[in-house]
């Protein structure tokens, strides 16, 4: 377990438990639970409103005029209301979740004061929140994960708080940063957006290649641990010893992809490492692909004119990379 060691980090502070920091048996407790109320069969149920929801937010931009901001209006807009929909985060508090997540991937701007106020800040929003749906239990994700918690005895009560709370920022800063990212990459290769506006079938695939493709993160993100011996070239990684994995640089292997640095939206069984591998493996990842398909596919249908119109702004100082301002016109 990560937390167990002083593990290579991008910020000062030891972040507080989670899946990510966690090993078998209690990593395997812990996704199983999450895995049963995010499975693919339930995502589908989702995606109609997600559909709606996406072109929704289209119509009102297109609404107010002919040029809008993208990676705010619609990137984080559309997973943040996904995600607070799933957890039942009223509309009133959307804002401060937007702020809190930003600071939960930030690797600078805050001291550890301010990080840690943020933190607690969170927990106790948490906290509150799992009082009153006990009070009043529906069928949202984190009424699963309390009774879980209160019939099934299979969480403890950090680890309800944790877990919710690393699913709620989780499920929604990745997603948001990708639309953006993709919608970018789509634009620079304006024969590849013209394919996926000719044939909207080629979107699932698409998200696969473009999820290759395009890196998420800044840096080598969590460390990983050996479990035994191995040598990588002529580097002897002892057992307990931390890695830094580059899932960017895996995904362009040239052992397990055909010319890795091309985009091709047709290519077919893409293994991408987009989700982390292993117990690791993202458990909302249904949920992302369905988002990220949905996302484009209302882009391509509403605006399928799509380009930029203005200076892209990069978001700095954080652990995954996207545009912050992303102009565009129709």
């Amino acid at each position: 377990m990560a937390l167990e060691r002083d593990q290579p980090r991008q910020v000062p502070e030891t972040l507080d438990e989670g899946l990510m920091s966690m090993d078998p048996p209690e990593n395997t407790r812990l996704r199983g639970l999450v895995a049963k109320a995010l499975t693919a069969r339930r995502v589908e149920q989702l995606r109609p409103w997600i559909r709606s929801l996406a072109e929704g937010l289209l119509d009102g931009l297109m609404a107010k005029g002919d040029t809008a901001e993208l990676a705010v209006e619609y990137g984080l807009a559309l997973p943040g209301a996904v995600i607070c929909e799933l957890f039942g985060v009223p509309k009133s508090d959307h804002g401060d979740f937007i702020k809190w997540s930003n600071a939960t991937v930030s690797s600078e701007g805050l001291t550890t004061e301010q990080a840690a106020e943020y933190r607690a800040t969170q927990y106790e929003y948490m906290m509150r929140a799992i009082a009153e749906r006990r009070e009043r239990p529906t069928d949202d994700l984190l009424s699963g994960l309390i009774e879980a918690r209160d019939e099934q005895d299979k969480l403890s009560e950090f680890e309800l708080v944790a877990s919710s709370l690393g699913l709620l920022f989780g499920g929604y800063e990745t997603v948001a940063s990708q639309i953006p990212n993709f919608t970018l990459l789509l634009l620079e290769n304006p024969e590849e957006w013209q394919r996926l506006i000719d044939d909207p079938g080629l979107i699932p695939n698409a998200i696969e290649e473009l999820t290759r493709f395009v890196p998420l993160g800044t840096g080598a993100s969590f460390a990983r641990y050996a479990t035994e011996d191995v040598r990588i070239g002529d580097v002897l990684v002892k057992r307990g010893e931390p890695v830094l994995v580059s899932i960017g640089a895996a995904n362009l292997d040239p052992a397990q992809f055909d010319e890795p640095g091309e985009l091709r939206l047709d290519r077919k069984q893409v293994q991408h490492l987009g989700y982390g591998h292993g117990p690791h493996h993202c458990p909302g990842a249904a949920l992302a692909r369905c988002e990220l398909q949905e996302a484009l596919r209302a882009l391509t249908v509403k605006m399928p004119k799509l380009r930029l119109a203005g200076e892209l702004v990069w978001k700095k100082g954080m652990m995954v990379r996207a545009p912050k301002v992303m102009p565009v016109t129709w």
